[in-house]
Formats: structure tokens, sequence, C-alpha cells
């Protein structure tokens, strides 16, 4: 069986205190479950997480003008292959919490959009 990559988490748990964002990601890949927190200035700041093997991801985070939208740019590298930028868009439609996620490397382009219930 292959299994088909996703960036889609199970779960996304977004705090929000002042300047500061955490986001706890709920993921299973391969049948094993992982969780990633990351940790964002709401100040256009760069901030940099762990990323996978040793690895810093490079994040900023902005909002729309209209503020109903906020955008994360990630940029992490891949050793030989270049780095990898993921953009992900966090907005409120519906009453749901909708990412829609775009990554692009050196292996192509992967685009997905999730829509989670309020809980």
């Amino acid at each position: 069986m292959h299994d088909q990559f996703s960036m889609a988490p199970k779960e996304i748990i977004i705090v929000q205190k002042d300047n500061d964002l955490n986001v706890e990601r709920h993921s299973t890949f391969q049948d094993r479950d992982f969780i990633i927190k990351d940790k964002f200035t709401l100040d256009g700041a760069e901030c940099i997480n762990p990323g996978w093997q040793d690895t810093q991801k490079k994040s900023t985070v902005v909002w729309a003008d209209d503020k109903a939208s906020l955008k994360i740019t990630t940029k992490f590298p891949m050793g030989d292959n270049g780095e990898m930028v993921i953009v992900e868009i966090y907005k409120i439609e519906a009453g749901n919490f909708v990412l829609e996620t775009k990554a692009s490397s050196s292996f192509g382009e992967v685009a997905e959009t999730q829509v989670f219930e309020k809980q």
C-alpha cells in the first residue's frame, strides 16, 4: 500500500495571546501519530521553529489588509534539494476555520484546503 502525502493535520489547536500565536498540529503519516508545535509572533518578525531532522523552519506571519485572514509563510532547507516554501492562509468562513496550504519545492507544488469545525 502506498501512502499519499498530505500536509493536512487531523486536528489543529490555535492559541493567540497578544502578539503571540501558538499552533499545534496533530497529524498521522505512515500509521504514526505526531504533533508539531510552532510559536509565532504577529508583528511580521521572522520566527524560528524546529523542522525535520535537526533543521530550522523560518516563518513570518502577516494579517491581510482587511484583517479577515492570516498568512504564514515558512521556509525550510531540504538538503541538496534546495528549500521548501509553505504558505498557509488561516481564515473563518461560515463559522468554520479554513486552512489553505500551498507548498512549493524542487519536487513541484501541492495545494490543499481543509475546513475544521470549531470545538
